[in-house]
């Protein structure tokens, strides 16, 4: 919410009397970018009874997705991918009479790939989404860090910009003139303010993946990514 005060009178040369008025507002800017870095989350993972071949079939399979990445990288449709060791533990479960069972061995590999190409990202998501003990867990979608400088500069200029606009109509509806800065902070920092609810810029990341029902290719689609700044501004109207 705005806030109004009046400060104090000046007596200027010549015995005019000028009385400044305190304005504190805050500006906010957003504007959407298109993703361009898709961090994928992925697991190969087995279980069964035969410790040796739930360890095996994990490793294997795990190879065959490495194989591919290194092709992805060569190619550039990926900037970087990493994957953990494997895991290993076992549990003996319980059936429905109460009867504790044959210890079950799981194995799982987990990992992370940064996708540039999405098309490729699509390609990846459809050849192995039918591939035993692969899943997918979730896709990530960011900005270069270079893009997210510039962007995050650029609307917190944009932010200040909308406060200077929103006081200036505030001091020209009482019947005063121009607006002179004194104070510019990230949200809830002014002191007479309640605190912001939201960080002083904010990302606001969202997308969605379908698939065609003419095309077996998964399409991925991201949404643009949403930066927001806002900023704390107080003014001198005279």
């Amino acid at each position: 919410m705005p806030v109004v005060k009046n400060a104090c009178s000046q007596f200027m040369p010549g015995g005019k009397i000028v009385t400044e008025t305190v304005i504190t507002v805050r500006g906010e800017f957003s504007h959407r970018y298109p993703a361009e870095r898709a961090i994928l989350s992925a697991s190969v993972s087995f279980d069964g009874e035969d410790r040796e071949a739930i360890i095996t079939e994990t490793a294997d399979t795990a190879s065959t997705v490495r194989e591919h990445l290194a092709e992805l990288k060569h190619d550039g449709a990926i900037t970087s991918w990493s994957s953990d060791r494997v895991q290993i533990w076992a549990e003996r479960p319980w059936n429905q009479d109460g009867q504790q069972l044959d210890p079950v061995t799981h194995a799982s590999i987990g990992f992370r790939l940064v996708f540039t190409d999405f098309d490729e990202l699509g390609r990846f998501l459809s050849d192995f989404s039918s591939t035993a003990g692969i899943a997918f867990q979730q896709i990530e979608w960011e900005l270069t860090d270079a893009t997210r400088t510039t962007a995050t500069a650029e609307v917190r200029s944009r932010a200040v910009k909308d406060a200077v606009s929103k006081a200036t109509v505030f001091a020209q509806s009482i019947g005063l003139g121009s607006v002179r800065a004194t104070a510019l902070a990230d949200p809830g920092m002014l002191g007479d303010q309640a605190a912001s609810s939201g960080s002083p810029t904010t990302f606001a990341i969202d997308a969605r993946m379908a698939k065609s029902s003419g095309d077996p290719q998964l399409s991925v689609n991201p949404e643009d990514i949403e930066v927001t700044a806002l900023v704390d501004a107080r003014f001198l109207a005279t």
